[in-house]
């Protein structure tokens, strides 16, 4: 079959990228696994960690990364029901890796998933097939666009764990998400938005402000570097804005403290700046803030957001789509960190 392989690690990761004819098919009679004959799929920034090489994870090379796609089953391994086969799904890429048991351990109770990755630790969807648990699977209506469904799924799913599973958003309230045009920020101001929310957003590009104006963002923020605390807390009449959804990391996350009001909530999924940031514990304390941290999400909230993708309610952001046999000039446009929205690939 074809697929889209990183052929080595190396930084920059286009030039290490080919769509070859002969890669090996998926097997087919795995137990719980279903076999996904690929629509589309969509890139995260997660596809240039694994061309790069993560941190503490020993990839073999060469790969097939891509942790969204959207496809219609195919084949299903002996143990699971024959009435997937057939089925349009798009699918959760976070695997649940079982946790040892020890004699001495305390109550887990508290206790987050541990993840592995479609994409990352297991192959992943940029190819003409995939493998995937069917826990993991979640159907997509019959009039769905196959490449807005592989462009919604994990980004989608991030931004409704972390705001409203872990933070607890609430109707009406103010919400901050900074360097909007990536996947996980344009997920989280469809989510904000839906919930009936004052979104304010901030980029080092005014042309992403202009386009998040357009997707309903109630105030923008140009960041070239200032303390723009004090213009959020401006916009929101001194009281500061209730949860600060920040990817970007270290060169906003004091700014992003500063934003809050009493009681208000810093949510990151991650920190493209760099992870080492300074904060403020006083705020931290005196205004009772929550830090959380948050990554993808369980299967439940993947088929809760699903469901109000199947609704209307939610969409994702296209910024471009591609052939395979452009799989290159995806990776650069990826790579450029300029796109908008969702990259995808579309197989048909």
């Amino acid at each position: 079959m074809k697929a889209i392989v990183v052929t080595k690690q190396a930084n920059p990761v286009a030039p290490n990228i080919a769509l070859q004819s002969n890669w090996i098919d998926p097997i087919s009679t795995r137990p719980g696994e279903a076999i996904i004959r690929t629509h589309a799929s969509a890139f995260n920034h997660m596809d240039l960690w694994v061309g790069r090489g993560v941190p503490g994870l020993d990839l073999d090379y060469p790969r097939v990364s891509g942790c969204d796609g959207c496809g219609e089953v195919i084949a299903v391994g002996k143990d699971v029901d024959q009435a997937w086969i057939g089925k349009r799904v798009i699918y959760n890429a976070a695997i649940v890796v079982p946790d040892r048991i020890t004699p001495d351990d305390p109550p887990s109770s508290t206790m987050c998933p541990n993840y592995e990755l479609i994409g990352e630790h297991h192959f992943g969807a940029h190819a003409e097939l995939f493998a995937c648990p069917v826990e993991n699977l979640a159907i997509i209506a019959d009039d769905a666009d196959p490449i807005e469904a592989a462009a919604f799924g994990l980004c989608a799913l991030t931004a409704y764990s972390m705001m409203l599973t872990k933070a607890d958003l609430r109707p009406g309230q103010s919400v901050l998400i900074t360097g909007i045009g990536g996947g996980v920020a344009t997920s989280a101001l469809a989510i904000a938005k839906h919930m009936g929310c004052k979104v304010a957003v901030t980029s080092r590009h005014q042309w992403k402000l202009d386009k998040a104006i357009e997707l309903g963002a109630d105030h923008t923020i140009l960041d070239e570097g200032q303390d723009w605390s004090r213009d959020l807390r401006s916009w929101t009449n001194k009281r500061g804005v209730d949860m600060a959804v920040d990817s970007v990391g270290k060169v906003a996350h004091l700014n992003c403290i500063k934003s809050l009001a009493r009681g208000g909530t810093y949510v990151t999924p991650g920190c493209t700046t760099g992870p080492d940031a300074k904060t403020d514990l006083a705020r931290i304390f005196w205004n009772q803030l929550r830090i959380l941290g948050s990554t993808m999400g369980t299967n439940d909230e993947f088929k809760e957001v699903i469901a109000l993708f199947n609704a209307g309610k939610l969409k994702p952001v296209i910024d471009k789509v591609f052939k395979p046999e452009q799989c290159v000039q995806a990776y650069e446009r990826l790579e450029a960190g300029e796109q908008f929205g969702k990259i995808v690939i579309d197989w048909r």
